[in-house]
C-alpha cells in the first residue's frame, strides 16, 4: 500500500507538469520553527576543517530558492527529521514528506488541488472505488467535493465555545477549563491545549476538513490575509482527526520574512533550542524576487497509514526508529567490541570503494 500511495503521488504531479526536484538533507541553516528541535552534526574535511551541519526539518527553504530562480511548479518526496519528539503512532524522528509549490497561486488554489490529489490517490490504490474515499477504522471518509472548510475561529467557537477574537481572555478560559496554566504559559500554549483536546478530534470525521485562516501570530512563513491581517493565509488538512498537511500562501516580502525569522530565533533561544544562523541565502532569493506562490507539505507516512487502514505509522515504515535504536535503557549498557586476534587490513582507497552504497 505504501508503494502504491507513493507511486500515485508522483504520477499526479508528473501528469500536471510539475518538476520533481531533490534538495539537500544536510544543511547549514535548517528551519527556524521555535518548537521544533533539529539533529545536529559536524561536517569534517580531510584537512581538519569543520562546520556545523543540521538535518532538515523540511525542504522548504531550498525549494523556495528554486522558485525564485524561475524553475516553475515543483514537488519533492523526501525524508525530513525532527528531534526531541516521542516516537508514537503518528511520529517518527525520520519521516517522509511530500512538498509542492505552485507559482501564481494562493492557498485557495491549493485547497482545490488537494481535493483532486486525494481522489487521484484513492482511485490509484483502489480502482474499483473510483476515488470516492477510504475506509478507516470502520468509518467511511468521503472524498467527494466540496470538503468541509472551517476557519480556525469557527472551529474554536463550534467545538470549544471560545471566541478567539478576545485574545486577552484565552489564558483565563483555559484555566477555567482545567488546563495547566501558570504565569509562564503563553497564549500559543493555551491555544494548543484547547485545540488538541477539544477541536482536533472532531476534524475530518465524515469527510476531510480544511482548517484555514490561522491567527497571525501562527503565520510561520505564510502571508497575512490582506482583507483581515489578524489571520494568515494558511490551512491544514485533517482526516479522521489526523493532521495530514500544512499549506500557505507564501510570504514573499524579504523584510517581513527577516523580521519573523529573527523573532523565531529569539524564541528558540528562550526555549533552549539549538541555535544556528538565519538563512541569508533564502532571504537573498526573496530579494531577487520569488513569484507569488502557494506551497504545502503533506505527511506521506500518515497518508499511507490511512489508506492501509492501520493505527500507527510504524505499520507502514520500513524501519521504525524504536526498532533501529531500541530503548535508551538498552543503549546505556554499551559493550566494548571483542578484540581481533590480528589487525584488520586497511580499507581500500581505490575508486570502487568511494562509490555511494
Amino acid at each position: 500500500m505504501r508503494e502504491r500511495v507513493v507511486d500515485a503521488l508522483r504520477a499526479f504531479f508528473k501528469g500536471r507538469g510539475y518538476h520533481e526536484v531533490e534538495t539537500p538533507l544536510l544543511v547549514r541553516c535548517p528551519g527556524m520553527e521555535p518548537y521544533l528541535e533539529v539533529f545536529a552534526t559536524t561536517w569534517k574535511t580531510a584537512q581538519g576543517k569543520s562546520s556545523a551541519g543540521y538535518l532538515t526539518t523540511s525542504p522548504e527553504y531550498a525549494m523556495k530558492k528554486l522558485l525564485a530562480a524561475g524553475i516553475g511548479p515543483i514537488f519533492q518526496i523526501c525524508k525530513s527529521f525532527r528531534n526531541g519528539e516521542e516516537v508514537s503512532a503518528l511520529h517518527n524522528p525520520e519521516f517522509t514528506i511530500l512538498e509542492w509549490y505552485r507559482p501564481r497561486a494562493d492557498y485557495v488554489d491549493l485547497m482545490g488541488e488537494c481535493e483532486e490529489l486525494f481522489r487521484h490517490v484513492a482511485q490509484s490504490v483502489d480502482p474499483p472505488g473510483d476515488g470516492a474515499g477510504l475506509r478507516y477504522r470502520g468509518q467511511w471518509i468521503d472524498f467527494s467535493t466540496p470538503w468541509e472548510r472551517l476557519s480556525v475561529r469557527e472551529a474554536f467557537r463550534c467545538y470549544a465555545d471560545v471566541d478567539l477574537n478576545d485574545k486577552a481572555q484565552l489564558l483565563a478560559i483555559a484555566r477555567t477549563k482545567g488546563y495547566a496554566v501558570t504565569t509562564e504559559t503563553t497564549w500559543e500554549q493555551a491555544y494548543h491545549q484547547i485545540f488538541l483536546n477539544e477541536i482536533e478530534p472532531h476534524l475530518g470525521q465524515a469527510r476531510p476538513t480544511i482548517l484555514f485562516d490561522y491567527p497571525a501570530s501562527m503565520a510561520a512563513l505564510a502571508r497575512l490575509n490582506p482583507r483581515d491581517p489578524s489571520v494568515a493565509e494558511r490551512f491544514e488538512i485533517y482526516v479522521a482527526g489526523i493532521e495530514l498537511a500544512n499549506a500557505f500562501s507564501e510570504l514573499t516580502d524579504p523584510v517581513e520574512q527577516r523580521r519573523r525569522l529573527v523573532a523565531e530565533w529569539e524564541e528558540r533561544r528562550d526555549l533552549g533550542k539549538t541555535l544556528y544562523d538565519v538563512d541569508d541565502d533564502f532571504l537573498r532569493a526573496l530579494e531577487a524576487g520569488m513569484p507569488p506562490s502557494a506551497g504545502i507539505a503533506l505527511g506521506v507516512d500518515r497518508l499511507a497509514m490511512l489508506f492501509a487502514d492501520v493505527t500507527s505509522i510504524r505499520q507502514v515504515l520500513w524501519f521504525p526508529a524504536d526498532e533501529l535504536f531500541g530503548s535508551f535503557e538498552e543503549q546505556s549498557d554499551v559493550r566494548r567490541p571483542a578484540a581481533r586476534s590480528s589487525p584488520a587490513p586497511p580499507r581500500s582507497t581505490g575508486a570502487a570503494s568511494d562509490r555511494p552504497r
